[in-house]
């Protein structure tokens, strides 16, 4: 339940596998809105992946704990424990609607937050920031970790090495649009032309390590059993 199979070093393979290989932006292509809005300065744009990766964690962490004690089939058999035989009862269809409550209660916390610490920077995202509550990036993450079915210490792996993953995405193409300014860009290609051109080239640079399994951990192998009560050959044969 809470390590499975899993080993320290598949833990870290998972890690890198969700930022490198299955990287949400670059591969999956899930919250490019905010991607593309909010990284003309590097700035801005690792102030948002500092928002995602600590909304999507914590709300990755407790939807693992939704889908386990809540909305997954057979999951309120704890309330056993009170006397409540609630064995049958399923509320998968309540999945989607706890999720992204959750979520979106703690990107108002981290809104309220950043508003305080940071005024400049709160400005900056603007209408970004409390849309970081609908970001696909954020609830596909969820839902990818709830379909693998991982346990508690692999899932908070996968959901952090995506949100990490995401704000590398993200403050890769800041630090390019950054240059790009400067830069003697064909008029016709300028803005959102180019910055479409550059995710594409920095996605297939980001796929060139599809294929490569660093997270799956190693089958058990059955026990040895000691060989005993093996006839011996009679001699007479060998000779």
């Amino acid at each position: 339940m809470w390590m499975g199979t899993y080993s320290l070093l598949n833990l870290f393979g998972l890690l890198i596998q969700a930022i490198f290989i299955e990287n949400f932006l670059l591969v999956n292509f899930l919250g490019m809105c905010t991607y593309l809005a909010c990284s003309n300065k590097l700035k801005t744009a690792n102030g948002l992946g500092i928002a995602v990766v600590f909304v999507l964690t914590i709300s990755g962490v407790l939807n693992w704990f939704v889908q386990h004690y809540v909305t997954a089939p057979g999951a309120l058999s704890w309330l056993a424990f009170v006397g409540i035989d609630a064995s049958h009862i399923d509320l998968s269809f309540l999945q989607f609607l706890l999720f992204i409550s959750i979520i979106a209660g703690f990107t108002q916390i981290l809104e309220i937050i950043i508003e305080k610490v940071s005024p400049a920077l709160y400005m900056s995202l603007g209408l970004y920031l409390p849309l970081i509550a609908v970001n696909c990036a954020i609830l596909g993450a969820c839902l990818f970790a709830v379909t693998r079915d991982y346990p508690f210490v692999p899932n908070f792996f996968y959901v952090l090495g995506s949100a990490l993953g995401w704000w590398l995405a993200i403050a890769l193409i800041a630090a390019i649009r950054e240059k790009i300014v400067i830069s003697d860009v064909v008029p016709g290609l300028r803005g959102m032309g180019i910055t479409f051109i550059m995710s594409g080239l920095m996605s297939m640079a980001f796929m060139g390590f599809t294929g490569i399994k660093l997270a799956n951990p190693a089958p058990d192998e059955p026990p040895i059993t000691a060989v005993e009560n093996i006839p011996k050959q009679d001699p007479a044969i060998e000779n």
